[in-house]
């Protein structure tokens, strides 16, 4: 029988998705699904829609809730990892406070930037703990890591446990297909795409309609004005940051414009408000979007509590596919984040990129791509200077490298000069304290 073992699945809807689709495949209609969250309530609301979804379906599957992360691991076939070290508060709070107050804005602040360097020093010990768990209670499991910042988390966990079988899983790829689809009033089923890079900095390598490159129709419509269209997704975010970078590059990225546009030095600048108004950028978005969600998701959770039944509807995301695929050795292709190990020989040997990658019986094999364009190539190792420093950092426990690692973000460097960033990381370590690890904590006064 197989296990599935979550670990944050205090996160009800994203909890319902996966273990949703796992239900609709024959293969893991039966199996073992251990709920592993530290907040007690929200676990209990999730074991309950669980239970509602089986029920619905008519499987085998049994449920355990537990705040044991050992219990949930031990024996585990599949582990999915889906948590937001310090949440909301104080965190998230903290990484958009203290950097205002120098004057560096961001937008979403997950996955580079001085928000998503902090993201990382607060999560990968996690991570490094779940994976000590799993080399000692489930050595053969998957894990299916759905946490950001996910390039240094990939890169990080390859690092310190190299046995580890990992991927990292992200909806960047399908949700850029289905706003292209919507751009361009396509099926997005029907739209075939090659993707390669680093985690959301990647991009559409080809992009196709029944044969027909789709390329000079997204040019000729955003020089027109005709594209974007209104936000498919997020009504706030439009898509012109994506544009205006594919119409100087040459190629579309899959991770949206409100993150795009902090990860470059193009965009969001001092006395340029006229760039943020022309490029549509929605300022401070993921903290209004975390008080937005909270609310959305715990209403639906208490209709879902509420129902008699549930209806189970596959989503988009990677995790059950995949395990149905290792289940029953059946191939399917995902995009999945792994160590460089040579697949992407423009880029680093260790760094995590994402890529078309073949998963079946035998695990994840990643597919080469070796003619990523220069300019492509360029920008992605602007991402992964700041990655590598992250990941040195947490694995030497050099304090050094949290500074250089925010020197080098091609944002923060934009916007900020040396001193300012020092002092900055400065008061943002201060600022989270036991959130860090311990040495990033006793430098508060560098």
């Amino acid at each position: 029988m197989t296990k599935l073992a979550f670990i944050g699945a205090g996160s009800t809807i994203f909890m319902k998705n996966i273990v949703g689709d796992m239900l609709h495949f024959e293969a893991l209609r039966d199996a073992k699904i251990a709920l592993m969250d530290i907040d007690a309530r929200r676990l209990e609301d999730s074991r309950l829609v669980a239970e509602k979804m089986i029920s619905a379906m008519g499987t085998g599957s049994t449920v355990e809730a537990t705040t044991d992360r050992a219990r949930a691991l031990d024996g585990a076939d599949f582990v999915v990892t889906a948590f937001q070290i310090g949440g909301y508060r104080p965190s998230t709070v903290i990484d958009f406070d203290i950097p205002r107050q120098y004057g560096l804005r961001q937008t979403i602040a997950d996955t580079l930037g001085v928000g998503g360097i902090m993201r990382g020093l607060r999560t990968v010990p996690h991570l490094w703990a779940v994976a000590e768990d799993m080399a000692r209670l489930c050595p053969d499991a998957l894990l299916l890591q759905y946490v950001n910042p996910m390039a240094i988390n990939t890169w990080a966990l390859a690092e310190r446990f190299p046995r580890l079988k990992q991927a990292g899983l992200c909806h960047s790829v399908q949700n850029t297909v289905e706003e292209i689809a919507h751009d361009l009033d396509l099926p997005a089923h029907d739209i075939r795409y090659r993707v390669a890079g680093v985690n959301h900095v990647a991009f559409f390598l080809t992009l196709e309609h029944e044969g027909r490159d789709l390329y000079p129709m997204l040019r000729e419509g955003y020089r027109a004005g005709r594209l974007p269209k209104p936000p498919l997704l997020m009504p706030r975010c439009w898509n012109k940051v994506r544009y205006e970078v594919m119409d100087h590059l040459g190629h579309f990225c899959t991770e949206s414009s409100e993150h795009l546009a902090e990860y470059v030095p193009w965009f969001i600048k001092d006395g340029r408000d006229d760039l943020i108004e022309e490029f549509k950028i929605p300022l401070d978005e993921y903290p209004l979007r975390c008080v937005e969600q909270a609310e959305g998701w715990a209403e639906q959770a208490r209709g879902l509590k509420a129902a008699s039944g549930i209806a189970v509807e596959k989503s988009h995301e990677f995790a059950a596919e995949m395990m149905n695929a290792i289940v029953t050795d059946t191939p399917y292709v995902a995009y999945a984040n792994l160590p460089n190990r040579g697949q992407v020989p423009q880029l680093p040997v260790g760094a995590a990129v994402e890529t078309p990658t073949l998963v079946d019986g035998q695990g994840c094999q990643p597919t080469n791509v070796t003619d990523i364009p220069p300019q492509l190539v360029a920008l992605m190792r602007t991402q992964i200077n700041v990655q590598e420093l992250v990941v040195r950092a947490l694995t030497e426990e050099n304090v050094e490298h949290i500074y250089h690692a925010a020197y080098m973000d091609p944002h923060t460097g934009a916007e900020l000069d040396l001193r300012q960033i020092r002092s900055l990381v400065t008061d943002l370590l201060a600022a989270h304290g036991d959130m860090l690890p311990e040495f990033a904590r006793t430098r508060r006064a560098a």
